[in-house]
């Protein structure tokens, strides 16, 4: 492999800052910038293949695997499209829908430090999230699509509805189905949504009940009370932030309602999440 291309990830790495990407700018910091580990976990990889990556030993990173680090770098454009050239790759096709997420939204994303919030798509996948929502949610990026799709897993993973109270779960659900149509409607002949919604007919009843429905709605801020097993009941305004560009991403943020414990319990996962990165 190429060693511009590790050279290339070294020195966009350099060049963060960590305090604007959430981490703890410290005192026992040897070189500037970003550690490896910070990058890895950002991208949602192990720290060992990114350090090969950077030694430009023995790797071969997918599409997929760049993408992610376009985003834990936050290239812009035509970085972006460097990096896949140097990996061997052509670089993306212009196109409304992709995984690349544009650098005023990273941005954004990067500034909410007090917050839960990530980046989805219109069909509900998350590409991005902040520190404190790893804490809230685990770490949703990185994975197999499917996996990171939100209404994929409401509608087929129990476990996914386990944060939410069980009187909102009809409400959540009727806005992930009228979501997705309208995503559906947007999209046109789209093989990507074609195969989930087929796939989640043929896994939920539920969803093939609400699709029926016909209902057509983007999602809206919606309030919502949230049950975490250490941080205990969250009550937040889920706002939906849309990208001023074709590609369909929306910036989620958790905003704690007035007069309530939520931040404190902000707090308290900010801190676990602190811990549980220490300890990797």
């Amino acid at each position: 492999m190429s060693t511009e291309l590790g050279n290339f990830l070294r020195g966009r790495r350099q060049a963060l800052r960590p305090a604007d990407l959430g981490f703890a700018p410290g005192t026992r910091r040897r070189t500037p910038g970003l550690r490896r580990a910070e990058v890895a976990l950002l991208a949602n990889m192990s720290a060992d293949y990114y350090s090969r990556l950077e030694q430009s030993r023995d790797a071969n990173p997918s599409e997929a695997l760049l993408a992610g680090l376009a985003r834990a770098l936050r290239l812009s454009v035509d970085e972006r499209d460097h990096l896949y050239r140097l990996a061997g790759h052509p670089a993306p096709a212009v196109t409304g829908f992709s995984g690349y997420v544009e650098p005023a939204m990273m941005f954004l994303l990067d500034a909410l430090t007090t917050v839960p919030a990530h980046v989805m798509d219109d069909l509900t996948t998350i590409v991005a999230q902040n520190a404190l929502s790893r804490a809230l949610l685990g770490s949703w990026t990185g994975t197999d699509p499917r996996q990171a799709n939100v209404a994929w897993r409401w509608f087929t993973d129990p476990q996914s509805r386990l944060l939410n109270l069980p009187e909102e779960h009809e409400a959540i659900s009727r806005g992930y189905v009228a979501d997705l149509r309208n995503a559906a409607a947007r999209r046109g002949h789209d093989r990507t949504v074609q195969h989930l919604i087929a796939d989640l007919h043929n896994a939920s009843a539920e969803f093939t009940r609400l699709w029926n429905d016909m209902q057509v709605a983007p999602l809206r801020s919606t309030r919502k009370t949230l049950t975490h097993p250490e941080a205990g009941h969250l009550d937040v305004q889920c706002d939906i932030v849309l990208s001023g560009t074709p590609t369909g991403h929306r910036l989620v943020i958790f905003r704690p309602q007035p007069g309530t414990a939520t931040a404190a319990g902000f707090d308290f996962l900010r801190v676990l999440g602190q811990q549980s990165f220490n300890a990797q």
